[in-house]
């Protein structure tokens, strides 16, 4: 086996990219880059009723998205069907696998007759040992030939050692009559010819991998390292389901979840690096391993999301959250920020962060910067501008006019304001709200007036001034 890691996510193009399926990707990607290694992206088109064309896209921006960049191209499953095919005949050429002629009709049968007596269903061929000589010019699938005494031990990474007995294992279909490979033979094909070392999968794999190291033995093929990883569920502790919400990558996106709060969120789902929680993309690299993973399920909180969401927020750098929201309102089928605006968020983004968990809290922070006069008001800031006298909007106006246009001088300007008329500053803080944002949840006004700059700041003081003389 390559002392280089090799990982691979390999999902079924038959819809969006699962929350579940993001977390896996992950884990291989963190796990591949944290060691110098490979991550490879497979898509296994072999169900061709179901794969689509749309939901390979779909799982391409996914990962986009999610910032898991796969080394190489990304390798089709059914491309290789030639390849597998070889894999099973040359099996077949060996004495490991055989032909098998029973129909339908004879296999079910077996089973009746089995169920009937008690015993067990695993079908046993009657041809696994038959002379070719004996062979009907008939169709046949191509079997391999299960180990039929002693156990099959899976050695998991997170799983641990399992043991399964050989008695249990049939002689799985590798081609079926029409000559089409299985899933089975195409994924263990498909890992050793990509040299695959480490396959990290869902734990609804755990029983395929006995399977699976039977074509692994049969070939003389150094079997991967196995970590079969326990599925995600809801708070209610039942498999993570459309009841529960959001299950597409794509849709958290549309949510407003930044990229890199989604990465950490998803990675301690499930492991652990002793008690922390937010965490940078090179110290999860450097963290991962698979001993930290927890072989009980983890159950997704949207709560812890969207705080540590907030917190990839706070650290962003401005001009990357300006991109990923420019992305988040194209996935939300918003309009996109115009130039002006993207100035007027950027110049914002210093008083915006530190509160807002996802983009749609940003962006409504950001309202003051993003609107423009004249500014309407919601019910609640119209409350507010109705609750102060009609002329200390227009004694403002003139006030500010000569202060010079730091936080400092502002501050104390408003503040000497408001004592002159025998009041605090913070029964000014609502009417100044509504005046520069027609809103009463804002930045602070200070910020507002710094980034709005004087010009725009009066004027919108003096609309609200007219607007309160006049109603």
């Amino acid at each position: 086996m390559s002392d280089q890691v090799v990982t691979r996510f390999a999902p079924s193009p038959t819809g969006f990219l699962h929350i579940g399926g993001a977390r896996t990707a992950l884990f291989n990607w963190l796990y591949a880059r944290g060691r110098g290694g490979k991550f490879l992206l497979r898509i296994e088109d072999t169900d061709r009723e179901r794969s689509t064309p749309e939901a390979t896209a779909a799982i391409l921006q996914g990962m986009e998205w999610l910032g898991l960049d796969h080394d190489g191209e990304v390798v089709s499953q059914f491309e290789s069907a030639a390849r597998h095919a070889e894999v099973a005949h040359q099996l077949l050429s060996e004495g490991k696998a055989y032909k098998c002629f029973s129909t339908q009709e004879e296999i079910a049968a077996f089973r009746d007759a089995a169920r009937a007596e008690g015993k067990s269903t695993l079908f046993r061929s009657p041809w696994r040992d038959a002379d070719a000589a004996t062979h009907p010019d008939a169709p046949f699938v191509i079997r391999i030939k299960a180990p039929q005494d002693g156990s099959t031990v899976i050695r998991d990474q997170v799983q641990g050692d399992v043991t399964i007995r050989n008695d249990q294992l049939d002689d799985m279909i590798l081609l079926r009559s029409d000559g089409t490979p299985v899933y089975m033979l195409a994924v263990v094909v498909d890992d050793h010819d990509m040299g695959v070392t480490h396959v990290i999968r869902g734990d609804d794999h755990l029983n395929n991998a006995a399977r699976q190291m039977m074509i692994y033995e049969a070939m003389g093929w150094d079997v991967p390292v196995w970590a079969h990883i326990p599925l995600i569920h809801g708070p209610d502790g039942k498999k993570l389901s459309k009841r529960h919400g959001a299950l597409g990558a794509q849709e958290y996106q549309a949510m407003g979840y930044p990229a890199a709060g989604m990465r950490n969120y998803l990675a301690r789902l499930g492991w652990s690096h002793g008690d922390d929680e937010f965490f940078t993309d090179a110290q999860a690299k450097e963290w991962f391993d698979l001993d930290g993973i927890g072989k009980s399920p983890a159950r997704f909180d949207t709560k812890k999301l969207e705080n540590l969401c907030g917190q990839h927020i706070a650290i962003a750098d401005d001009a990357a959250l300006q991109k990923e929201i420019q992305g988040y309102l194209a996935a939300a089928n918003q309009p996109a920020l115009t130039e002006t605006q993207s100035g007027d968020l950027e110049r914002a983004m210093y008083c915006l962060k530190d509160r807002a968990r996802t983009f749609p809290e940003l962006i409504e922070k950001a309202h003051f910067a993003l609107t423009s006069r004249p500014i309407e008001q919601d019910a609640k800031a119209e409350k507010a501008l109705a609750s102060v006298s009609n002329g200390i909007l227009s004694e403002l106006t003139p006030h500010l006019q000569n202060v010079s246009w730091t936080r400092d001088d502002l501050e104390a300007s408003l503040n000497g304001f408001a004592e002159a008329r025998e009041t605090k500053f913070g029964k000014l803080a609502g009417p100044l709200r509504a005046a520069l944002a027609g809103r009463a949840v804002t930045p602070s006004v200070f910020d507002m007036m710094l980034v709005l700059g004087k010009d725009e700041s009066l004027a919108r003081l003096q609309d609200a001034a007219e607007k309160a003389q006049s109603s």
